[in-house]
Formats: structure tokens, sequence, C-alpha cells
């Protein structure tokens, strides 16, 4: 049910920032992605979250422009780890994204 950023990835959203911030020509997808725990539609909006999380944090601590972030859920459509297990389930809740050169 969380979507906030751990801390032990907040250096790597810090990281795609200062990537941003140099790089103007380029934007960002962010995809959320839940475990299987929930219901389709509940994932999907917690994916969503996930994805808006990030997003946020790029805009209020680096000032990146929402423009240049685009967010999708997948839910549980795209596992990473297609088991069954704590493990898997803690793979699965993640945000991933995409550099784009526009």
């Amino acid at each position: 049910d969380r979507f906030d950023i751990k801390s032990e990835y907040q250096d790597q959203v810090s990281k795609l920032a200062r990537c941003l911030e140099n790089n103007p020509s380029y934007s960002v997808s962010i995809e959320g992605h839940t475990d299987d725990r929930g219901t389709p539609s509940y994932n999907m909006v917690l994916g969503q979250k996930r994805a808006d999380a990030v997003r946020t944090y790029l805009k209020t601590a680096s000032g990146i422009a929402v423009e240049r972030v685009k967010t999708l859920s997948y839910g549980e459509q795209r596992p990473a780890v297609s088991e069954s297990n704590e493990y898997a389930w803690q793979q699965n809740r993640r945000a991933e994204f995409t550099l784009e050169n526009n």
C-alpha cells in the first residue's frame, strides 16, 4: 500500500534528476508496478501513485518540468519475478524509468 520512495532508492532518483538537469533535451518515462496481491484496479492505481511519487520528487527536489516526465502504471501486469513469495512481491513493487533523448 506504499508509494513513497524508500531511502535506499533516493540516491538513484537523485542521479536521474541530475541527469535530466544536465541534459535538457532528455525526458523520462516512469512506470509504476505492483505485486499481484491486490485487485487489478487497485494495483493500477497504486502503480500510478508510485510513478507519480517519482515525478513529484523530480519536480520538487530538482525543479524538473513535469512536461519532461511521463508516468504510467502497469499495476501487476509486468512482474519482474513471476513467483508468489515475499522475494517476488518485493521485486515487483517498483518504479522503473526510461530516458528518452528528444
